[in-house]
């Protein structure tokens, strides 16, 4: 971001107004967003902004509300204020097959892969929201191709995959629907480095084919690496964001995850 790290204002804010122009719009406009779990507030006013074919990181410690805010995005969490405009169009209050359908996904922590599925199978449920088998199977196709490992074991059972290989299934059963917004949580936990690198690589290689990226990651030098933009969270709250080159140049930041 132009101007160095910034710093939010807590200020209760409506929805954004948008611009004539959607070209200057964000993809994705978060404005106040507020999320409790019974008496337990995770989201204490969550303002963030994702512009076309950017990466952008949402990075803090666990329990910061990082993956809060990706299941309030889409529809897992429900919302107790705030806005959510995707598109230019006011998603708050959708449901979350709804918000599929406009075109963004989540890629959840933990894969959450069926293991008794095959690959195929996995594939198939992911794209079941296009209209006929042939619209699912062109975009099946697109996978296997952006996804060679998976075309190898596409018809082999999901649980023996390797943690890596279960990964980019994950991420292939989100991009069936098409979207052009994929959130990304925790998409390196529990891998190992080399294969860290594999899917860091994969991210990138998806925002060079033109999608759009929010992602939570736990390691976040590769994140920064990667990232055009970024945001700090800390207990509910957005503490710090800027540009990844500013946040990687931030004491704050080489202190806290960096090790400097």
């Amino acid at each position: 971001m132009a101007g160095g790290l910034s710093r939010p204002v807590w200020l209760k804010r409506m929805c954004p107004m948008m611009h004539d122009n959607p070209d200057q719009n964000p993809l994705l406009d978060v404005s106040g967003l507020k999320v409790a779990y019974g008496p337990v507030e995770a989201l204490k006013g969550v303002d963030l902004k994702v512009r076309k074919g950017e990466i952008v990181t949402l990075l803090g410690a666990n329990g910061a509300g990082k993956s809060s805010t990706l299941n309030a995005l889409v529809g897992l969490a429900a919302k107790r204020a705030g806005c959510v405009t995707f598109a230019g169009k006011d998603i708050s209050a959708l449901p979350p097959e709804m918000i599929v359908r406009m075109g963004m996904t989540l890629t959840p922590e933990g894969r959450r892969i069926f293991p008794t599925l095959t690959v195929d199978e996995h594939l198939l449920l992911g794209g079941a929201m296009h209209k006929g088998r042939g619209q699912i199977d062109a975009v099946r196709e697109d996978m296997l191709s952006r996804f060679p490992i998976l075309k190898e074991r596409l018809h082999q059972k999901a649980g023996s995959l390797s943690g890596g290989e279960q990964q980019m299934l994950a991420i292939a059963r989100s991009m069936m629907s098409s979207p052009d917004l994929l959130l990304l949580d925790e998409p390196s936990l529990g891998l190992a480095p080399q294969i860290v690198d594999q899917i860091f690589e994969l991210i990138a290689s998806l925002r060079a084919r033109g999608l759009t990226i929010l992602l939570v990651e736990q390691n976040v030098s590769l994140s920064l690496e990667i990232a055009d933009t970024g945001y700090v969270m800390a207990n509910g709250r957005i503490v710090l964001s800027g540009s990844a080159a500013e946040l990687r140049n931030s004491t704050e930041i080489q202190g806290a995850y960096l090790g400097a």
